[in-house]
């Protein structure tokens, strides 16, 4: 059977230069792939709190300062 090619929202390539920026020499395919699902789940966790921080706010678009604000809890 062929195997199902993931799809990702962050691609693993700037993921890499993310850890070889902060000191790797090399990074790994499985090491990218999985600093990327870290990020994709903090990523999610922060978008979901400016939202409702929008929505409490009485707005329908997410601004900068609720993201700032959402990243900070």
């Amino acid at each position: 059977m062929a195997q199902q090619r993931k799809t990702r929202t962050i691609p693993k390539a700037p993921v890499a230069r993310i850890l070889q920026k902060a000191g790797a020499k090399r990074v790994s395919d499985d090491a990218a792939e999985a600093f990327a699902d870290v990020i994709h789940n903090i990523a999610l966790k922060i978008g979901e709190k400016a939202s409702m921080i929008a929505k409490h706010s009485g707005r329908k678009t997410v601004q900068s300062g609720d993201v700032k604000l959402a990243a900070r809890k």
